[in-house]
């Protein structure tokens, strides 16, 4: 019995199977399957994108949280009562009840969906945009931006994603955020999502497309970012060539300036400059953010009780979050204390690899399988460190044995045609090297129920290189002494170059994937990722 078990029809270009052409996770994939019914008729407004990419108008509005949830707890890390009483102001909102669809279980990271609203609604924000936004109902409220704020279980990294706001994807079913009323699931701009159901079905969308679990939100709109911007006494930026923009009512020399609230909302909504792309764009908002990150945790602001004091009574007026993390102070003050070093160790800003959509030119999709391969990297950061036992003179040293040096054969445990090539794919991605691949039959030729890891007994190096496959692979399997038969095993090949491949002598190490399987750990990210990735501690000199 070979691994190509009930056996679809195969694509001549995909070979053994055709893959899925809806990114995202499992879920959102089933989903996209079924014919999509029509939107609604509340979508936003279809603009024409110039020259590709997938940058919203003000991306950076959100991007100011991570500031902003560090700095708002002083008043919790001093004895002023000033900074307390500004708490209060924060404008607090409950959407638990709104979120109708099955949720991605906590990991133990801190994941915060940041969302820059671009409503005319409200003071200060009716003067942006065209005519038409600026009257009736203000144009209503669209996410102009959407970025997820990933900070490990050991809050000791950060990664910001940033979704293109016309990314082309499967909307789940939501609440109508003013009637109530179920929305049935449809294809659409992700930015929608917002537009009719508010940020509950936001949530709902990213959780459904990452299989990320979204713990809080933060929204910003205009007003607010002005108001961060000018508490934090301007924001420096340096510029290749000079602006004179009418559309975004900007003009700037060449070289550097200090922008103040007003000039930083033009800047970052800047789009006739450099090469005019959407993702010239997001670069300098990115850049923008990691000034603004800086800034916010320096000393200079720590220490000056007066400028400490104005900054949080801004920012607590300027933003709405949910009551779990806006009252929860414990978990303000841990990203408060770890916000100054993840400065320092560079957070990172990442945009989502994407192209353009098939079906229109003016929108993007997100490029498979390298989104899933970072939405994997950030589900599967779950583990805190745990302190390092003293060894005793007697114990035996621990070995240490990099991914490159494990040779595995891959096994199918399940009835699932072609999940040993599948999980194969993903070990060599890792740097792992695969020798075969072929199948396992359980007793009563049924499914296995849990993965398997088994390792030659006559080998004394063998249980080291099982370890390290065991913690690549979850859930983690325990590594058992004692080899299986495999079914029709076969050689495996790969077009993926691995620097320091595993040599031969080294143990062949067995994975057997049951039904339990979820994935292999992501720590090596696929090139578009890399080569859309900004760190902030980097930015500092950088002129765009």
């Amino acid at each position: 019995m070979s691994d190509y078990r009930h056996a679809p029809a195969v694509d001549p270009e995909q070979g053994y199977r055709s893959a899925p052409t809806q990114p995202g996770s499992r879920m959102a994939r089933r989903a996209a399957a079924a014919a999509p019914p029509p939107p609604p008729d509340d979508r936003p407004p279809r603009g024409h994108r110039g020259n590709g990419g997938g940058g919203g108008k003000m991306r950076v509005l959100a991007w100011v949280s991570i500031g902003v949830t560090s700095l708002m707890v002083a008043g919790a890390l001093t004895g002023y009562t000033v900074y307390r009483d500004a708490f209060g102001n924060i404008t607090q909102k409950d959407v638990k009840g709104d979120i109708i669809n099955p949720r991605p279980l906590d990991t133990g990271a801190l994941n915060v969906l940041l969302v820059g609203s671009d409503t005319r609604a409200g003071d200060g924000n009716a003067k942006y945009g065209q005519k038409q936004a600026r009257e009736a109902d203000a144009g209503g409220k669209r996410t102009d931006t959407i970025i997820l704020m990933h900070i490990s279980p050991n809050r000791d990294q950060a990664r910001l994603i940033s979704f293109p706001r016309d990314s082309m994807v499967q909307i789940p079913k939501c609440k109508n955020e003013t009637t109530k009323q179920e929305m049935p699931p449809r294809r659409d701009m992700i930015n929608s999502a917002y537009n009719s159901g508010g940020i509950a079905c936001t949530i709902s969308t990213i959780e459904t497309l990452t299989d990320i679990r979204v713990n809080h939100f933060v929204e910003v709109d205009f007003s607010g970012f002005k108001n961060i911007v000018d508490a934090l006494e301007g924001i420096e930026i340096c510029l290749k060539s000079g602006v004179n923009d009418k559309a975004s009512k900007l003009v700037l020399p060449p070289g550097r300036s200090t922008l103040n609230g007003e000039q930083a909302l033009g800047y970052v909504r800047l789009r006739h400059y450099g090469d005019n792309s959407d993702i010239g764009r997001i670069k300098r908002q990115q850049i923008f953010l990691s000034k603004v990150v800086a800034k916010a945790t320096s000393n200079d602001l720590l220490t000056d009780i007066g400028k400490l004091t104005d900054f949080i009574a801004a920012v607590a007026g300027s933003v709405t979050m949910d009551p779990e993390l806006a009252n929860d102070t414990e978990q303000l003050i841990q990203i408060a204390t770890s916000a100054k070093a993840l400065t320092a160790k560079g957070v990172q800003f990442t945009t989502i690899p994407w192209g353009p959509d098939p079906q229109d030119k003016n929108r993007v999709v997100w490029t498979e399988p390298d989104a899933t391969e970072l939405f994997t990297s950030i589900k599967n950061d779950t583990e805190v460190a745990a302190p390092t036992p003293s060894a005793s003179a007697s114990a035996k040293p621990k070995v240490t044995v990099k991914p490159e040096q494990v040779r595995v054969q891959v096994l199918n445990g399940t009835t699932t045609f072609g999940k040993a090539r599948e999980v194969a794919d993903q070990l060599v991605k890792q740097g792992f090297t695969v020798t075969g691949v072929g199948n396992y039959t359980a007793a009563g030729g049924k499914s296995l129920a849990k993965s398997e890891i088994h390792y030659a007994k006559t080998i004394t190096t063998a249980p080291d290189h099982a370890d390290t496959l065991a913690g690549a692979v979850l859930p983690k399997p325990a590594p058992a002494a004692g080899k299986v038969a495999a079914t029709n095993p076969q050689p495996y090949s790969t077009t993926v170059t691995t620097a320091g491949a595993a040599t031969k002598g080294t143990p062949v190490i067995q994975l057997v994937v049951g039904e339990d399987f979820d994935s292999i750990k992501v720590t090596k990210l696929p090139d578009s990722v890399k080569n859309s990735t900004i760190t902030a501690s980097e930015q500092r000199n950088v002129c765009t």
